[in-house]
C-alpha cells in the first residue's frame, strides 16, 4: 500500500501537494526495492472520507500521484483505490495512468459504514470502463470490507460467488474488522473454496500473523510496513523486506 498523506481539500490539514508526492514517491520506492509484486495508492489520509463522491480537486491529485508513482516504479503493477467507495474516480485515474487494476470496497449490495449506507454501482463501473476503453483494469472487491457491517447476516461464500459471478469481480478480498486487523483464516478458506477467481487477504497480515495468506492467492499489506506500524510513519526499507522473506518462506 501507497497510503497517501492528506490531500490538498481533505478535512485534515494537508501538508500540499509536493510533500504528498515526496511521501508517495519515497514509500512506493522502499516497497519497490523491497520486493512487492504491486503497489496500490490510497487516499487514506483524507478520513474522515466521503461515502461514494469524491472531489473533482481529489480525483485530480491522486492522479497525479499514481503518475508519480507509476513513473517512480514503472515495472510494477498499480493499483488505485478512491475511499470511500467511489469506484468511478478510481477506474477514471486507472484509465488515465495505465494502472492495473482499482480496489473497489463495495461493488454489489450495500454496507452500513463509518460513512453510512454504501450502496455498490457495479453496473456503472461496467458501463463506465466499456465508455472508457479499460478493458485491461481489473477490478478487485472486498467480500464484506472492514470498518463495515452488512443488513443481515449473509454468508461470505455467496456474497463472494456474486461479487464474481454477477457483479464481475476478477479478484476477491477477505480482510479483518477494520484497518491492521487480522484476517480470519476459516473465513478466507471459505471464499477460496467459493470461487474460482484469485482470492486477497485485505488486512493484518505481518511475518508472524500468516495463517490467512496460506489459504489465499495474495495478500495486501500496509499498516504493518510503515516505521513502527504507525500509519503516519513513511514505509520501512527493513520491514518490507522482513515481509517479502516471511511470504518466501511460507510459499516455499
Amino acid at each position: 500500500m501507497v497510503h497517501l498523506l492528506p490531500l490538498p481539500g481533505a478535512p485534515r490539514r494537508s501538508p500540499g501537494l509536493a510533500a504528498v508526492l515526496e511521501r508517495a514517491v519515497a514509500d512506493a520506492r522502499a516497497l519497490c526495492d523491497g520486493g512487492v509484486d504491486a503497489v496500490i495508492v490510497e487516499n487514506l489520509g483524507d478520513a474522515p472520507f466521503d461515502a461514494s463522491r469524491v472531489s473533482s480537486s481529489t480525483t485530480a491529485a491522486m492522479t497525479r500521484v499514481a503518475w508519480a508513482v507509476r513513473t517512480a516504479v514503472p515495472a510494477l503493477p498499480l493499483g488505485v483505490n478512491v475511499l470511500r467507495n467511489d469506484a468511478l474516480a478510481a477506474l477514471a485515474i486507472a484509465a488515465a495512468v495505465d494502472a492495473s487494476f482499482v480496489r473497489v470496497n463495495v461493488l454489489q449490495g450495500a454496507m452500513v459504514t463509518d460513512q453510512g449506507w454504501i450502496e455498490g454501482e457495479a453496473r456503472a463501473l461496467w458501463l463506465e470502463r466499456n465508455r472508457l476503453g479499460a478493458d485491461g483494469v481489473r477490478v478487485a472487491a472486498d467480500a464484506l470490507v472492514k470498518h463495515a457491517v452488512p443488513v443481515g447476516s449473509p454468508a461470505i461464500a455467496d456474497v463472494a460467488r456474486d461479487l464474481v459471478e454477477r457483479g464481475g469481480a476478477d479478484v476477491v478480498i477477505v480482510s479483518g474488522r477494520g484497518t491492521g486487523q487480522e484476517t480470519d483464516a476459516a473465513r478466507v478458506a471459505e471464499v477460496r473454496a467459493a470461487v474460482s477467481a484469485p482470492v486477497w487477504v485485505g488486512s493484518g497480515a505481518s511475518p508472524d500473523r500468516l495463517a490467512a495468506v496460506a489459504a489465499a492467492d495474495g495478500v495486501i499489506v500496509g499498516t504493518w510496513l510503515h516505521e513502527e506500524a504507525r500509519l503516519d510513519a513513511p514505509v520501512s526499507p527493513r520491514r518490507v523486506r522482513a515481509m517479502r522473506d516471511a511470504l518466501d518462506g511460507l510459499s516455499g
